[in-house]
């Protein structure tokens, strides 16, 4: 099942490719750079994920193939996560137009803890300290709750959005949706450190020689498998789907069509 699934997530790639053709002509072409440049850096990514998947915490790919690299494919994910997250952010500032300083304030919030986030997930890829990835996606949380919050805010408080009302409805519904979801990740998370009986030290043992033997490990180690506990189970193939192929990739072509 796996193994079907895995290679149907290479639909995705159609998809972000097809978004990525609309952004070079009109009317898409001539949206602010702001809200375009992130998005059609999040489709060419996004196709190259959905062709050549991987996952961090065990080196899982599915193909033996030197385009198969954690290192490659984190440094790739690194510049689109916090970039995809400033279009948020810059969305929330571009309805706001000053009105709501608190509204502003919590937009930028989000862009501090996406950096935040990254030095996490690098930290887990490097030391294989597992615990990272949790307060990584610990952090992928308060961004969103950040996100919704300030949407709310904006859906309640401001008279004239200029008929885009939907994006902020959208950005509501991911909210309540999401963030259940991210719980119930965050849960699968520990289930695995428990089940791997992992038991870590943050401020031990964290050498520049183990750095370098993690860096090493991210280029070159591939675990070629499909197996359902490499990949995350039902939780990391529903994140693969939504995250690459899917919901963003759409979310993010919708926010360029109508912002």
């Amino acid at each position: 099942m796996y193994k079907v699934s895995l290679w149907l997530l290479k639909l995705g790639s159609i998809i972000n490719l097809y978004f990525f053709g609309q952004t070079l002509i009109p009317p898409l072409e001539c949206v602010n750079n702001h809200l375009l440049i992130p998005a059609q850096i999040l489709f060419i990514v996004s196709a190259y994920r959905c062709f050549f998947p991987v996952n961090y915490g065990t080196n899982a790919v599915l193909h033996d193939s030197f385009l198969s690299s954690i290192f490659l494919t984190r440094l790739l994910a690194t510049f689109v996560e916090v970039l995809y997250i400033y279009q948020f952010s810059y969305l929330i500032r571009l309805f706001n137009a000053g009105q709501i300083p608190l509204a502003d304030l919590l937009s930028w919030l989000m862009v501090i803890q996406v950096i935040i986030s990254q030095y996490f997930v690098w930290g887990a890829i490097l030391t294989q300290k597992q615990i990272l990835y949790f307060y990584e996606e610990m952090g992928w949380g308060i961004i969103f709750i950040l996100y919704t919050i300030a949407s709310a805010m904006l859906y309640c408080k401001l008279d004239n959005l200029g008929g885009r009302e939907l994006l902020l409805q959208l950005n509501l519904l991911f909210g309540i949706l999401y963030l259940p979801w991210q719980c119930i990740h965050l849960k699968s998370i520990c289930l695995r450190i428990k089940d791997e009986k992992v038991n870590e030290n943050l401020h031990k043992s964290i050498t520049w020689n183990l750095l370098k033997q993690g860096l090493y490990r991210s280029i070159l180690v591939k675990n070629h498998t499909v197996k359902p506990k490499d990949w995350g189970g039902v939780v990391g193939m529903t994140w693969m789907f939504a995250y690459w192929a899917t919901l963003i990739p759409a979310w993010l072509f919708l926010i360029i069509r109508m912002a």
